[in-house]
């Protein structure tokens, strides 16, 4: 792309008017005098500027693509993309590092962050859904980085995850009954396992009738369910006022009246205000977290609550009285797959929880099988199963 041109259009498109659109760009570049003669020349060049000037730029025909689920720049001559069968590298650059710092900027501004030298670092969620997560020299030491996640408005049903091998069956028809039973869960796995997919999937399959608060930090989820609030987090603005974060939007869910509370991702101290949500009657509430197997989930937790003043016997109080599943998702090659469903139990003679395995899709015989199912039989002769 010519510098130049891309300034004689931008000054074209600042004499014009707010309005700018892929109609506006093609006749601001006719204006300078510098459009290709041919149909195909002005069409394409005019495609370039629209992502230089309002899309992602170079990055644009990879967020564009539908089999891309993941774009992470490692500075400007470095470019990789995930298509669903792992990273690999793009033939993909930037002229320098200031052209994409540049691009980095305009993206956040986009979503409504701030990004600089006082802010190196921001999240925030694009116009079109997708979410970005950008670092800023020199706390990027070879940067900008950039990572992109794309974001796919089209959701799936636990029959669609049965076929392209998320779930099995049998695993679809425990979950079927678990959201059926308004049993609370939480959904763990790590970076990239398909977490915010299976739930959005899930909060899908949920009675209509009811009512769903979600609070995000980034809005990913959207489930396909015609009753569903969503609450994003706010960041300061440059004064540093402003700012509203996930534990606040948490409390706020509450006053809503939700029959279920979804947070997003639990990262800090909205863990406690989910729980603590969780022992007020909202059953069925659910939520994601980082976690590599279901056995660290009490500990992943604890680390999450106590830094803000919760003992962890108070923790693991709450969590015994109000969460009961743990469904973990992992990532085995280019496939996500929901690899166990577990348990979550107080241990009255030890002071923790216990993390009991109730099913594996490795077909093991696990203890908790049978306990699983007692919880959701009770459930469905009217008991509580919270």
């Amino acid at each position: 792309m010519n510098p130049s041109l891309l300034q004689s259009v931008r000054r074209e498109l600042a004499s014009g008017g707010p309005v700018v659109g892929d109609a506006d760009i093609l006749a601001a570049l006719r204006r300078t005098g510098r459009a290709p003669v041919t149909g195909d020349a002005l069409l394409n060049l005019a495609e370039h500027l629209t992502g230089a000037l309002s899309g992602a730029g170079p990055l644009q025909p990879l967020l564009d693509s539908p089999d891309v689920t993941d774009v992470l720049v490692n500075g400007h001559e470095s470019v990789w993309a995930d298509t669903g069968t792992g990273l690999r590298p793009t033939d993909i650059t930037f002229p320098d590092a200031e052209s994409l710092r540049d691009l980095a900027v305009r993206l956040a501004a986009a979503g409504g962050r701030r990004l600089d030298d006082a802010h190196p670092c921001t999240d925030v969620r694009l116009p079109d859904g997708t979410r970005l997560h950008a670092v800023l020299p020199p706390v990027a030491a070879t940067g900008p980085y950039l990572s992109l996640r794309t974001h796919r408005p089209v959701g799936f049903d636990l029959a669609q995850l049965e076929v392209v091998g998320t779930v099995t069956a049998e695993a679809a028809e425990w979950i079927r009954r678990i959201l059926a039973a308004r049993m609370t869960f939480i959904v763990t796995g790590g970076t990239g396992s398909g977490k915010t997919t299976l739930l959005r999937s899930l909060l899908g399959h949920v009675d209509p009738t009811e009512r769903i608060v979600i609070v995000e930090d980034s809005r990913e989820l959207a489930p396909t369910h015609p009753h569903t609030l969503t609450l994003e987090s706010r960041q300061a603005n440059v004064d540093g006022a402003g700012a509203v974060d996930m534990a606040a939007l948490v409390r706020q869910a509450l006053r809503m009246r939700p029959d279920r509370i979804v947070v997003g991702e639990c990262r800090g101290a909205e863990v406690i205000e989910l729980l603590t949500a969780l022992n007020t009657g909202h059953e069925g509430s659910a939520g994601t977290l980082h976690a590599n197997t279901p056995a660290d989930v009490p500990a992943r937790l604890a680390a999450l609550a106590v830094p803000y003043g919760l003992s962890r016997q108070g923790l693991f109080a709450l969590i015994a009285a109000a969460m009961r599943v743990v469904i973990h998702m992992r990532r085995i090659g280019a496939e996500r797959v929901v690899s166990e469903i577990a348990l979550l139990e107080a241990d009255p003679d030890m002071g923790r929880l216990r993390v009991i395995p109730a099913w594996r899709n490795t077909g093991d015989n696990v203890v908790g099988r049978p306990r699983l199912k007692r919880l959701l039989d009770r459930a469905e002769r009217g008991e509580s199963a919270c």
